[in-house]
């Protein structure tokens, strides 16, 4: 199932960093602002616990969100530019790294790197990366996750293309995906057209 934030700030926000003009640092501040708007919609349904506080006038149980029972999980690079934004709103959250890069002849993901917390069972994991392109990232991303242990998982983008949401779909059908569009198509070099360019480029300013 793929949900489209269709929230008129993320589509604004989206044209900012799609403009090739716009400069790094914008880029990231704006890319930082974009995840806490599509954030709200990946995580509505989070269960709430309740705990015992005093206001100023008497004590009473409120609601209140377990947030170590949440997982980030960051595609490395170019996840950190979502991760960051996502850790403001639940700065509790237990945090894992899964480093792969793109072998650009065969577009086929190479991991280099996995850090995840202990217990993956216990948490619900949003595997966050800005582009589902091809797909082969995310699928892997989602793998390794699910060999740790991982129940419920989600997976949120910034922009996707019919093929890597297509892909994705087949390989983790019980897995939904969080997107601001669902762009045209990719190119022959596996990038989304009209797309913003490399992202983790973009982020660090490496182009």
């Amino acid at each position: 199932m793929v949900t489209i934030v269709t929230h008129p700030l993320v589509q604004h926000k989206l044209t900012v960093m799609r403009d090739r003009t716009t400069n790094s640092a914008l880029f990231r501040v704006t890319l930082r602002e974009v995840s806490f708007l599509i954030a709200y919609e990946v995580m509505k349904d989070l269960k709430l616990g309740r705990r015992e506080i005093e206001t100023p006038l008497e004590t009473g149980t409120f609601p209140s969100l377990e947030g170590r029972r949440l997982c980030f999980v960051s595609i490395l690079r170019a996840g950190a530019g979502l991760l960051n934004g996502m850790l403001d709103l639940v700065p509790d959250a237990r945090v894992g790294h899964i480093g792969l890069y793109r072998d650009h002849a065969t577009l086929e993901p190479v991991q280099y790197y996995l850090k995840l917390p202990d217990a993956m069972g216990e948490c619900e994991a949003i595997v966050v990366d800005p582009m589902l392109a091809t797909g082969n990232s995310a699928i892997a991303a989602v793998d390794l996750l699910k060999k740790a242990g991982a129940g419920r998982i989600k997976y949120m983008c910034l922009l996707a293309a019919p093929e890597g949401v297509a892909a994705f779909e087949a390989a983790h059908p019980d897995t939904p995906i969080f997107t601001a569009a669902i762009d045209r198509e990719l190119n022959e070099k596996g990038y989304i057209l009209p797309g913003l360019g490399d992202a983790g480029d973009r982020i660090f300013g490496t182009v």
